[in-house]
């Protein structure tokens, strides 16, 4: 099984006494029920059986996996992944809980204690919304949150002036799902390596706004409006953004007069990269 190291004071003090006291009192702080002798014994006889796999027990191994298999499909915000690893790992396991019980044959309850050991062993690491923070570029002296009434001025206080309307460059934060930055990213990564593929002349590479034109029209059809146009443009720039600077799976080309990254750059793919399904 995992043991995850999380914080607990009560927890923390009593391992930390337990380990002390083991040290000051060695054997004495410890109840055994059996001895050092006897345990060796013991693993020395169950070496020696070699326990086969019944059939009853080869189904019942592998509708456990195809559990495991269906269960992780399902789940989706998950990095972990179920692969014949974890099928390999099942069937060792039952092989050495029937050698535990000095068993000829490998028995389903054996395989059932495995596939309960293997599913404790597995710890699904949820991955967090991807989040483009972005500053507030408001003109200076306009709040947020300034909202005006129409109405009769009262008498004494001059009437409220109207905020002016947000320009195209007031950004907001963007936040998307780690699901759909992949599906964008694998989207853009395929594009570029197909690009590649089919180049004749050996040249390679995409210009980033060519890139980003490329996203929008094969996904036209998904935008009704100017507006999700637009957000649809900064949303696949950001992810290209991130693709450079973060996980550099898209790598920028520098060309040889500048000696610096244009602010426009061709893209390649980086070669190491695996397109993650």
């Amino acid at each position: 099984f995992i043991l995850v190291d999380d914080c607990n004071e009560v927890t923390d003090y009593a391992i930390a006494r337990r380990i002390v006291d083991l040290h000051c009192r060695q054997q004495e702080s410890i109840d055994r029920v059996y001895s050092m002798e006897e345990v060796q014994r013991y693993l020395l006889f169950a070496r020696h059986f070699k326990p086969k796999i019944s059939d009853e027990s080869a189904r019942y191994i592998v509708d456990q996996y195809r559990r495991l298999r269906q269960r992780d499909c399902g789940v989706t915000k998950s990095s972990w992944r179920i692969t014949v690893r974890q099928l390999e790992s099942m069937i060792r396991l039952s092989e050495a809980m029937a050698r535990m019980y000095c068993s000829e044959e490998v028995h389903p309850r054996h395989v059932k204690e495995a596939f309960r050991l293997l599913s404790k062993s597995i710890i699904r690491v949820e991955t967090p919304d991807i989040n483009f923070d972005e500053p507030d570029l408001l003109p200076d002296g306009v709040a947020t949150d300034t909202t005006v009434t129409e109405g009769e001025p009262m008498e004494g206080v001059p009437p409220p002036t109207k905020a002016p309307p947000p320009s195209e460059n007031v950004s907001k934060q963007i936040r998307v799902s780690y699901e759909e930055y992949k599906s964008i990213a694998n989207l853009l990564v395929l594009h570029l390596r197909q690009l590649e593929e089919n180049s004749a002349d050996g040249e390679s590479g995409v210009k980033r706004m060519d890139l980003v034109d490329w996203y929008l029209e094969a996904n036209e059809a998904d935008m009704e409006t100017i507006d999700e146009v637009k957000e649809k443009r900064l949303l696949v720039e950001k992810v290209i953004e991130r693709l450079v600077h973060h996980d550099h799976v898209l790598l920028p080309l520098v060309t040889e007069e500048s000696g610096t990254e244009d602010s426009n750059p061709y893209l390649v793919v980086h070669p190491n990269y695996v397109v993650e399904s």
